[in-house]
């Protein structure tokens, strides 16, 4: 993950896999539509690769909305941790992690972000589209054009998402 310079790489990896896994029919049972530009493999990939491809996009989503910083607060103290999520945001998506505090907890918000991308990757089909769905509805990086190009040129060239061998065209 983008993350794996940190020292907390291990655990946030591992809570953001078994959050995508339990999202799995919002997730890696669906291919959106725009998926060529952030995982050209993931249509042909597997499973676990899947759930590798949701995790990475978090891990490189975290780079731009906190430096990795789990404690970190933005918008005046609106947004919080690692995605910069917002309490009441938290409330309205369900989460466990529904405080300024939990939500400082690098596992609990990763948790939380899952749950916001499993609803809007669903609901619109797309990884981000021209950046006002799917995660864009959310996160700011995504609505704009060159964070989402550094974030779809790192997921794209991570192992879990190239394609497969034989012929394309």
């Amino acid at each position: 993950m983008r993350w794996d310079f940190r020292p907390e790489a291990e655990i946030w990896t591992q809570k953001t896999l078994l959050a995508v896994a339990e999202n799995d029919p919002q997730l890696t049972m669906t291919v959106p539509s725009d998926i060529e530009t952030w995982c050209p493999g993931y249509p042909e990939a597997s499973v676990e690769e899947r759930r590798a491809f949701w995790s990475g996009i978090l891990s490189a989503l975290a780079k731009h909305e906190s430096t990795w910083n789990p404690l970190a607060s933005g918008g005046g103290g609106r947004w919080i941790g690692l995605t910069q999520i917002a309490p009441g945001t938290a409330r309205a998506h369900g989460c466990d992690a529904t405080s300024t505090g939990a939500l400082k907890d690098g596992g609990a918000n990763l948790t939380c972000a899952v749950e916001i991308v499993a609803k809007q990757v669903s609901r619109d089909q797309m990884v981000a589209g021209n950046g006002r769905f799917g995660l864009g509805r959310d996160w700011a990086p995504f609505r704009n054009a060159n964070k989402r190009a550094d974030m779809a040129a790192w997921t794209r060239v991570q192992p879990y998402c190239q394609q497969k061998g034989g012929l394309r065209g």
